[in-house]
């Protein structure tokens, strides 16, 4: 099922393929620690960003890449080819490695890619304790994550290309401090974030949280739903707003989820509307405004004109 976009001389179709949770969840999580690993090479020799905004992949039009990283007086970069369905090195010395993405547990993968980046000279050390779990397994030892469906894997690829084509957008309509479209592989989210220039006080203590939130910041983006059951969109405004839960959003599927404090849009209710571009858009704007005008953030000086383009 496709949907417009709001370029026509482009004709961008976007793809939101069903991608329920409880269909592929082996594989998502075997994803997500194989893209944990790469993530944390990346972090390892890429300098410090505000924000954790070094240590993100990126959606591009394979799959999911770290970007190009600095190393020995070069680039390499590690990508995730979700057509053909294989790990990629590619180095600015031209000297390349490849690996089939197919069931394996996710310590054959770890010493597979540590040992292709060896043979290619990268020597690098990762903390080989995964983020954001419960009960984490160090990479090196876990065996019990080794799931692969290519269907899947490139299904959520689709979703996250069609989304990051309507975030893109999203974002080019604010001119004030702007994330790129990323992918974080702790929370395994797809985010863009917006700043309204001012600090803030972090909501909870912890290394992650303190550089994540130390300035005011309204985030949205989507999430396959580990956690929640299914996938969704969300957005949520740090320091949260007391009367935001209260505050009309679109469309109007959306609501406030009490448990995550952030708006939640179902991707299956999304799925359902016969304008996704706009229902999409609108939500994003909406829960925008929300909590942008609750937290009186300065508008004026945040944003810039620009076309209100609608499409069926």
């Amino acid at each position: 099922m496709t949907d417009s976009g709001p370029d026509n001389s482009l004709s961008h179709r976007l793809s939101w393929p069903a991608l329920p949770l409880d269909a592929w969840l082996e594989t998502h999580d075997t994803l997500r620690m194989w893209t944990q690993i790469a993530g944390k090479v990346r972090m390892a020799l890429t300098p410090e960003m505000n924000h954790w905004w070094n240590v993100a992949l990126y959606v591009n039009s394979r799959g999911l890449t770290t970007s190009p990283i600095p190393y020995g007086g070069g680039l390499f970069e590690i990508q995730f080819d979700f057509i053909e369905h294989f790990l990629e090195i590619h180095t600015s010395h031209g000297d390349d490695r490849a690996m089939p993405l197919e069931p394996m547990p996710v310590a054959v993968f770890y010493r597979k890619l540590m040992r292709a980046l060896g043979e290619l000279g990268i020597n690098v050390a990762i903390n080989t304790k995964p983020q954001e779990l419960p009960d984490p397994i160090p990479f090196d030892q876990d065996e019990r994550h080794q799931s692969y469906d290519r269907d899947a894997a490139h299904r959520f690829w689709r979703v996250l290309l069609s989304t990051h084509i309507v975030l893109s957008d999203f974002r080019a309509r604010f001119i004030g401090k702007a994330s790129p479209v990323h992918f974080f592989w702790g929370s395994f989210d797809l985010a863009c974030s917006r700043f309204s220039g001012r600090r803030a006080e972090p909501p909870r203590k912890g290394v992650i949280s303190s550089k994540a939130y130390s300035h005011e910041v309204i985030s949205a983006g989507f999430w396959p739903g580990a956690g929640l059951g299914a996938p969704a969109f969300y957005s949520y405004t740090v320091p949260q707003p007391e009367a935001l839960p209260e505050a009309r959003v679109q469309p109007a599927a959306a609501s406030w989820n009490k448990g995550l404090s952030e708006f939640i849009y179902m991707y299956e209710d999304f799925r359902r509307e016969d304008s996704r571009w706009n229902a999409l858009m609108d939500f994003f704007q909406s829960t925008y405004e929300a909590g942008a005008n609750l937290a009186n953030w300065n508008r004026a000086e945040l944003e810039r004109d620009y076309p209100a383009v609608r499409r069926a």
